[in-house]
């Protein structure tokens, strides 16, 4: 073995990046909420993500986000004002001007430091048990098709998406037009456009959980 292929061995064998689990429950404990940073309180996007992170606080749901601000701050905030538990997984990044970072007001109730971008996407995702992903940027691009992509891999036990928002449609229709999409890969997400239809999404995929899982419900698990 050549000393450049011993010395790209040693890297991969340091290289280790924890792959979010499958869904092994059969409810829904703890939701990721996944949106943009570049939104204020004034905006209807940080209205909506606030009353949907209220009402699954309500329902006993620890509510996730990358304790940033927009869409993050507001489901924290949301979760709060209905007495919930929230949850940030984060990272300090140098030298990365673009990232957002953390918002010194998105106050959790818990904090999860990690020292990536990957890890703390697959941080977010290994969390939750089902996911709410709002319009965001690239970021949440990133966060909607790994969490698209864990789905599929781990179908059968994998996690739930509700797209909010009728611009999904839209979406989803371009993708089908020129990516290779399956069947199976339609059936882990819901299209809502509100919170009305985000309610009735999210007690489907429970029922759904509950049948294919076979397993008794658990109480909700300390985040």
């Amino acid at each position: 073995m050549s000393w450049a292929q011993s010395d790209y061995t040693r890297v991969m064998m340091k290289t280790q990046i924890k792959i979010p689990k499958k869904q092994i429950r059969s409810n829904i404990c703890t939701v990721a909420i996944f949106g943009g940073a570049d939104v204020d309180k004034k905006h209807p996007l940080y209205q909506e993500a606030f009353n949907v992170a209220k009402y699954l606080a309500y329902n006993d749901k620890v509510v996730v986000d990358g304790g940033g601000p927009g869409v993050m701050d507001a489901a924290t905030a949301g979760a709060k004002s209905a007495g919930g538990k929230t949850v940030a997984v984060t990272f300090y990044p140098e030298n990365m001007p673009e990232f957002e970072g953390r918002y010194h007001e998105n106050n959790v109730d818990k904090e999860i430091k990690t020292a990536n971008y990957i890890e703390r996407m697959f941080g977010l995702i290994d969390l939750a048990d089902a996911f709410i992903i709002f319009k965001g940027g690239t970021g949440t691009l990133s966060e909607w098709a790994t969490a698209w992509l864990l789905a599929h891999l781990h179908y059968g036990n994998h996690k739930p998406l509700i797209l909010y928002g009728e611009f999904w449609h839209e979406v989803i229709n371009v993708i089908d037009k020129h990516f290779f999409i399956g069947e199976k890969e339609k059936q882990v997400y819901k299209i809502v456009k509100d919170e009305k239809e985000m309610i009735q999404a999210l007690n489907e995929f429970e029922q759904e959980l509950e049948e294919r899982c076979g397993l008794p419900r658990s109480e909700n698990k300390e985040a």
